[in-house]
């Protein structure tokens, strides 16, 4: 019997990211829905996720937190999705998606949040800049293709989707050319097109719950 997978969320967060990689599987899965400040602190999600927050992934009786961390899980348990490189083959697989789970986030929430950092701090924080962080972004996009290989992977699910919520709704990226072109090429995915109109539907009903 296969394990059960449950996807605990709200559909205006980064579990988008997770529901768009869930889609990308193919795996059968349920959707448990949580409201802010309600059901996301109860006693009964902590036991999910001590954090109250969203996205997070049960699997049988493995439970999995962060986005990013979600990604490669479900990469890892679903491998005839074909969404990470072969094992030998994962230097920029795994580069990638920690620079967008570390310097990347925190440099554009350090901006979303209006808090630039002095030249001395610069020096203490991963990311050095927001500059920086996105001049190593788009080197690594320069040639057109995926973050990490030729083919499309589960870095890819992760660092679009920030690359796309920084340019089109956060506004802490940077519209540079090989940004748009990327986010053009993997939004277009119709796991990716599946996963929005999920999220906007259950965003719909949420709304007419209330």
């Amino acid at each position: 019997m296969a394990k059960e997978l449950v996807l605990y969320t709200h559909p205006m967060s980064r579990s988008r990211i997770a529901r768009w990689m869930l889609e990308e599987t193919g795996a059968d899965y349920q959707v448990q829905p949580l409201t802010y400040g309600d059901t996301m602190k109860s006693a009964q999600y902590r036991s999910i996720n001590p954090m109250g927050k969203v996205p997070a992934l049960r699997h049988g009786d493995a439970v999995v937190t962060e986005a990013a961390a979600i990604c490669v899980y479900l990469a890892d348990a679903f491998p005839e999705a074909g969404l990470a490189p072969p094992a030998d083959d994962r230097a920029a697989y795994y580069r990638w998606l920690f620079f967008a789970a570390g310097p990347l986030e925190a440099a554009t929430v350090n901006k979303a949040l209006g808090f630039e950092l002095s030249a001395e701090q610069e020096a203490m924080a991963g990311y050095g800049n927001l500059a920086i962080a996105q001049d190593a972004l788009e080197q690594a996009l320069a040639g057109g293709g995926h973050i990490a290989s030729e083919a499309f992977s589960a870095a890819d699910v992760y660092v679009g989707a920030h690359v796309g919520w920084g340019m089109d709704m956060m506004g802490t990226i940077e519209k540079r050319p090989a940004f748009v072109d990327y986010w053009q090429r993997v939004s277009a995915r119709e796991a990716h097109q599946r996963a929005n109109a999920l999220d906007d539907a259950l965003l719909k009903e949420m709304e007419a719950a209330q």
